[in-house]
């Protein structure tokens, strides 16, 4: 259901985007338009891993760092490349999943979520990350935000050379259309496809990490966390926001047309169904701070606690 709404999705992003083509210039306008889709694409397919990590200047951590050692078991059970690992210095705990395929990939958490979660949590986090990687994710949300903005670019360049010319008048109402329109649904699609690939996300790095409770316990703090302490990065630059595994506190956290992610109370329930029990409340952090390790408790094949095996449905998305 997930892979069909999301291909409708943007099948309708590609569509509005060589519309606005055909409005600006007729048939060759629209294929322009595509051209130009695809040219941006490329460039930001080959280079968004760089650029998101540039952008968060994120640093490289090796085999000996524990982020590194929880993320190379997740990885070996997702049956992925091992993808490079960064560190990124900032209080909002957060974390984001970037790269072209799994080959290119890399997975990072800030130093806000290492002292607010605690070892499970964290692993169930960045099982979540590799999820994104595996549905290839990534590659996804960097072609649907490159597309809406070049849809963006196009907008405005119809309202400032305006649209497609009949009986040699330009079409002024058209252009303005096109510039306030266009950029709009866009959006909304960029984030519907985004919610979307968040559910997805939950599901798959449950079933990778074993723990479906500990990443719905986690994302519950994340989110609590994200409304009182900013994140610089997600200010500067708001297109940034789909990224996180959690709303960087951009705009509300409700499910709406303008929101990048589900509601965090709706992502939990879901996780809370998959693992078949209900989540204790949640106070403060909760839970040992990182990277402290509970010695009491028999670990999984990753080093992690088994969670109660599942006893509703596997996938409450599929």
């Amino acid at each position: 259901m997930n892979q069909t709404k999301t291909f409708m999705l943007m099948a309708a992003m590609v569509a509005l985007f060589m519309g606005l083509g055909f409005l600006i210039g007729g048939r060759p306008g629209m294929t322009i338009a595509l051209l130009f889709g695809l040219g941006t694409n490329i460039f930001a397919w080959w280079n968004s891993d760089k650029m998101v990590l540039r952008m968060h200047n994120a640093q490289e951590v090796g085999p000996d760092h524990p982020l590194h050692q929880i993320v190379a078991p997740l990885a070996a059970r997702a049956e992925l490349p091992m993808p490079r690992v960064y560190m990124v210095e900032q209080d909002q705990p957060n974390a984001f999943a970037t790269g072209r395929n799994p080959e290119n990939a890399a997975v990072a958490a800030t130093s806000g979520l290492m002292r607010t979660l605690d070892r499970d949590e964290i692993a169930a986090v960045m099982a979540h990350e590799l999820a994104h990687v595996k549905n290839r994710d990534t590659l996804l949300m960097t072609m649907t935000a490159t597309l809406a903005g070049a849809i963006s670019m196009l907008g405005n360049f119809a309202f400032f050379f305006g649209g497609n010319r009949g009986n040699g008048q330009s079409n002024a109402l058209v252009a303005l259309v096109a510039m306030i329109v266009a950029p709009i649904a866009a959006a909304i699609v960029q984030m519907a496809i985004s919610r979307t690939r968040e559910y997805g996300a939950d599901a798959v790095g449950a079933d990778i990490s074993g723990q479906p409770l500990k990443l719905a316990s986690a994302l519950g703090k994340l989110q609590g966390a994200a409304q009182r302490i900013p994140n610089p990065v997600a200010e500067a630059n708001p297109a940034a926001a789909s990224l996180y595994i959690v709303n960087p506190g951009l705009g509300g956290v409700r499910d709406n047309l303008f929101s990048t992610h589900p509601a965090a109370e709706n992502r939990i329930a879901a996780l809370e169904a998959m693992a078949g029990s209900a989540l204790p409340e949640i106070g403060g952090s909760g839970g040992d701070p990182w990277p402290v390790r509970d010695s009491a408790r028999k670990p999984s094949a990753l080093g992690l606690p088994k969670s109660a095996p599942p006893k509703g449905p596997r996938n409450p998305w599929a």
